[in-house]
């Protein structure tokens, strides 16, 4: 399975949303320079790699000196005074040859989540969307080479067209999306209420790609459901993990624990993640103390982040529903408690969102790179980026439990809890 960024279509919490926190959207707007560095990038192209001094590794593993800089730049700049002496079109635009460089250079390190987005197309993902949006309701994978869905929300416009996780839109509205970023072929999807957006979908599981026409509505990301089950079993389902989400978590989870419920089960089906920090409150509901997660970096670096002190459901017995919409910070809540022993994962495969995005701008305006800067482990080492979470107890839910209105993972949670008892 791809590892995947994920955004909202439509909601409440960026819009369709950017879900800041690197976990989700794999996208967060800023960048440190220091005064040395920003200086000599504020310079023009030949000067900023005649003049850097890189910290760069030569294949040693040691920094580069200026000479060896030098020397392997020398082909670059043949290159780009031979564009300049014979291309047959002149003048050439010395500007879009170096964001050309710099696409390339991203390009060539063969990570799909690190890109080069030109000063328009990153003006245009970073228009400022605030409050409730309109749109389809679908978390979505902007990082691939094509949108793709990675689950619709509850009772959406998309998930009454029958969109399917793993869905990829291809066109919108009859335009090729072939090579537009995903940002911004999230865009083409919003509109008002009431009006119609056709998506040519191409499925795995179908021969051809076909059109699905969604009536966009005004969409409120959910964020909490609890109730009572049958065998005195508490249910709390959590569909984001917004800014509030910690909150509403913690009273649905105090409203059903003074039911004295004798197990609790935690649904994080098509919850297509969020903040990070976030998913550590959440994780630490129900785990006491220790590791809920790692973040790893290129260099060797680690970082841990702990279990934060005062969780409300950290004894009762626990099971956690996940599938493959399942992703990001959903996996790590997921993770830390299979790690843990605390609680099993029931369900499919889950998402296998592993990786964190920084987008940094460049100077003078010139756009920005995003850059896959680290790695997140659970708390036993294990990687789920493009793998996922394997539950403990596989359950399949066919297209004849859907038409049939079942829930057999559902049932199955029960089923463990009811035996513990």
């Amino acid at each position: 399975m791809k590892s995947r960024g994920l955004l909202i279509f439509g909601g409440a919490i960026l819009v369709l949303i950017l879900l800041v926190g690197a976990f989700s959207a794999g996208m967060f707007v800023g960048g440190v320079f220091d005064a040395d560095t920003d200086s000599a990038l504020e310079k023009n192209l030949p000067a900023i790699v005649s003049q850097l001094t890189p910290s760069a590794n030569s294949a040693a593993g040691e920094a580069a000196t200026p000479e060896e800089m030098e020397k392997l730049f020398k082909p670059f700049w043949q290159a780009w005074d031979i564009v300049h002496a014979q291309y047959v079109d002149q003048p050439v635009e010395d500007e879009l040859l170096m964001r050309g460089a710099i696409q390339g250079m991203l390009d060539s390190l063969g990570d799909q989540h690190t890109s080069y987005m030109d000063p328009e197309q990153f003006r245009q993902a970073n228009i400022p969307l605030e409050g409730e949006y309109e749109g389809i309701g679908a978390w979505v994978d902007t990082t691939q080479d094509y949108l793709t869905i990675v689950s619709p929300m509850p009772d959406s416009p998309a998930e009454n067209a029958d969109l399917k996780p793993g869905d990829e839109i291809i066109a919108i509205d009859g335009e090729d999306m072939t090579g537009i970023d995903g940002n911004l072929a999230i865009r083409k999807v919003l509109g008002p209420a009431g009006t119609n957006v056709t998506l040519t979908v191409r499925r795995e599981s179908v021969t051809e790609p076909f059109d699905v026409t969604v009536e966009r509505a005004h969409i409120v990301v959910p964020s909490i459901e609890s109730r009572e089950l049958e065998n005195n079993i508490a249910y709390v389902r959590l569909f984001t993990f917004g800014e509030n989400s910690t909150e509403e978590l913690r009273n649905a989870l105090e409203l059903q624990l003074n039911q004295n419920p004798a197990g609790l089960i935690l649904d994080l089906r098509n919850n297509g993640g969020g903040a990070l920090q976030t998913a550590i409150e959440v994780a630490s509901e129900f785990i006491g103390e220790g590791v809920v997660m790692y973040e790893e970096y290129g260099d060797g670096r680690r970082d841990a982040y702990n279990a934060v002190q005062g969780g409300l459901a950290t004894d009762i017995p626990l099971v956690v529903l996940i599938n493959e919409g399942s992703a990001s910070a959903s996996e790590i809540v997921a993770g830390a408690i299979q790690d843990a022993g605390r609680g099993k994962l029931v369900g499919t495969t889950s998402f296998g969102k592993g990786s964190v995005q920084n987008w940094i701008p460049l100077v003078n305006e010139e756009g920005a790179v995003r850059v896959t800067i680290a790695r997140w482990l659970t708390p036993n080492d294990r990687t789920i980026h493009e793998i996922g979470l394997e539950p403990d107890v596989v359950v399949e839910i066919t297209e004849e439990d859907l038409a049939a209105d079942r829930d057999p993972q559902l049932d199955k949670a029960v089923e463990l809890l009811s035996q513990s008892q």
